[in-house]
């Protein structure tokens, strides 16, 4: 794996992206949208729920609101960086190609697509976590955005997966919007965990040690260094398959 190659795909992939004018304001603009909602929609009534990495016992008690806004900030970024990574793999598949043809090995164009990634990744979760503040004030405010962080970095693995699995848009796009509905968008309010059947599909979904690090900071002075490293591990090994299944079908197209 060479450096120089590393930072020429990130450079390229960066320039690319900030051309996209339109994407950039949807970027910014999306999460303000959905903080409005939460904001004129819920109301600051006490509500109790359960979270999983504490204990299936110990009930936490909060605003209605406050829970909603942490939970629709780790929505926003993991369906944000999810849609972007899908973007970096599938829009360029030739040229990907035609790199790949030319001496770049696929692990080289996987991790420079990381590291941009990884550059969105912060801005965002940092961004998402600044508005929060205009309406409410975590616990452990720089421990929420570090969980927003991590809901992004698992969700770009995913769409780098998706993304290398399928070569059309549309499939690729149905995926990312099926599980992020259902994970980081329904899956992992802890409203809807204190009362589930099958509690163990929601601790396997990859939105769940990301919430559970936002909540846990937000709302307790619990540690936070399980579910930290297991969305790292959880992201980990979404970027490994996508590296295998990248490298697979550049190989063969060679």
């Amino acid at each position: 794996m060479r450096l120089s190659h590393i930072k020429t795909g990130w450079a390229m992939s960066g320039r690319e992206l900030l051309r996209s004018r339109i994407g950039l304001i949807l970027f910014f603009g999306i999460p303000s949208l959905f903080y409005a909602l939460i904001v004129l929609t819920t109301t600051h009534r006490t509500i109790a729920f359960k979270l999983a990495s504490i204990s299936e016992e110990a009930l936490v008690q909060v605003s209605e609101r406050s829970e909603s806004l942490i939970f629709i900030g780790l929505a926003a970024v993991g369906l944000l960086t999810a849609f972007l990574a899908l973007n970096l793999i599938q829009r360029h598949s030739n040229v990907n190609r035609r790199l790949v043809l030319c001496g770049y090995h696929p692990s080289e164009m996987i991790v420079s697509k990381l590291a941009l990634l990884l550059c969105v990744i912060i801005v965002v979760g940092s961004y998402v976590g600044a508005i929060l503040l205009f309406f409410f004030r975590p616990g452990r405010f720089a421990s929420v955005v570090l969980g927003f962080m991590l809901g992004g970095f698992v969700y770009a693995c995913y769409g780098l997966f998706v993304g290398a699995i399928f070569k059309r848009e549309l499939e690729g796009i149905l995926f990312v919007v099926l599980l992020a509905n259902i994970d980081v968008g329904w899956l992992q309010n802890p409203i809807y965990y204190a009362d589930a059947q099958s509690k163990a599909i929601i601790r396997h979904l990859p939105a769940y040690f990301p919430s559970q690090t936002c909540m846990v900071s937000a709302f307790t002075d619990h540690s936070i260094v399980t579910p930290v490293i297991g969305s790292i591990i959880y992201g980990g090994i979404l970027l490994l398959a996508a590296l295998l299944v990248f490298w697979w079908r550049m190989r063969i197209q060679q």
